[in-house]
């Protein structure tokens, strides 16, 4: 099953959130930076390489938040594993061509269409108290 990997990055309590390009699967729909582990990554090597990849930071893994199978539509299903990143160094960069990037409370989540494979973790995140994690 493919792994699929993505950052919580935090920073004075709001997240980074991505929007997708128009030219992408889900064009317009956000979502939280990371991608697909490659054979014989670790989830957390995966995520440490992505962020980087996408957004030129070298972020230190922290907690693992949820993980979950999902499926889209007339796809094989994924693993989806989120994780905590607190912190990181380097300048945070659209280094991928997203539409968008955004920091945004987790309050204001619901306000954005996003992919449907993070909508469980968005409800999880409104049932946590967040102030607990920086």
């Amino acid at each position: 099953m493919q792994i699929v990997v993505a950052g919580l990055v935090w920073n004075a309590g709001k997240l980074l959130i991505a929007q997708r390009r128009r030219s992408d699967p889900h064009p317009l729909e956000w979502e939280f930076p990371g991608g697909k582990a490659e054979p014989g990554e670790s989830a957390e090597e995966a995520l440490v390489r992505e962020l980087d990849e996408e957004l030129g930071i070298t972020a230190e893994i922290g907690a693992l938040l949820t993980r979950y199978e999902y499926s889209y539509p007339a796809k094989d299903p994924i693993t989806l594993i989120f994780f905590h990143v607190t912190r990181y160094r380097g300048v945070v960069q659209n280094r991928l061509g997203f539409e968008s990037l955004r920091w945004e409370t987790p309050a204001k989540l619901p306000d954005y269409q996003f992919l449907a494979g993070d909508l469980p973790l968005i409800q999880l995140l409104r049932e946590i108290d967040v102030n607990q994690i920086e």
